[in-house]
């Protein structure tokens, strides 16, 4: 096919979306699912929304590029940026903190955040503990409805958001705007992923 063939049906053009997407997202540093889709169905002149795929077939193609062009350098990318998630799991253990996101399910890039999920009776105790150590931060809007805040620091390997719910909230099964269950983990688990 050439490039500007279009795929005949709405599956094909939901994996060439979804194949368009995730180089976007590799290539460009987006790191924002539905902006990759917008974008690459634009440059492929698809129009229908019904035809973008899922977070999930997006994070397939993520993986496949990654093992295709970038295999031994992403490995240690990976390991770099769970080992710098590991240490603020212990910095940040007096908010009950897991490690959730891209950096966690293996298809983080050279321009991904850590994310780390914080159960906090308020931000402004995330805060004040963050400036009695000389951590500076800056806040940007929350992307879950329920978050209270979002605070992004700086580290050596690579920026990291401290999403803060509310403590009654870590017993809730939070989800992709998808609707699938988002994978969280806690340090004795992250521990255990890095010795694998």
């Amino acid at each position: 096919m050439t490039r500007h063939e279009r795929p005949r049906s709405s599956s094909n053009a939901r994996a060439s979306i979804a194949s368009a997407a995730a180089r976007l997202m590799v290539e460009d540093g987006i790191t924002d699912y539905h902006h990759a889709k917008r974008k690459a169905a634009r440059q492929l002149g698809f129009s229908d929304h019904a035809a973008y795929p899922d977070n999930a077939e997006i994070e397939a193609e993520l993986r496949a590029y990654r093992e295709l062009y970038q295999e031994e350098g992403h490995a240690d990318l990976i390991l770099a940026l769970r080992r710098t998630a590991l240490g603020l799991l212990e910095l940040l253990a007096g908010f009950s903190p897991y490690l959730a996101g891209s950096v966690l399910d293996g298809t983080a890039g050279e321009h991904s955040h850590i994310d780390i999920l914080l159960f906090a009776d308020s931000a402004k105790e995330v805060e004040i503990f963050l400036l009695n150590r000389g951590i500076v931060f800056d806040h940007v809007e929350a992307r879950h409805e329920r978050a209270e805040a979002v605070l992004v620091m700086e580290t050596d390997t690579a920026d990291a958001n401290l999403v803060i719910f509310p403590p009654q909230m870590e017993r809730v099964v939070l989800k992709h705007r998808d609707g699938r269950p988002r994978e969280r983990i806690r340090a004795e688990a992250l521990k255990a992923l890095l010795s694998e």
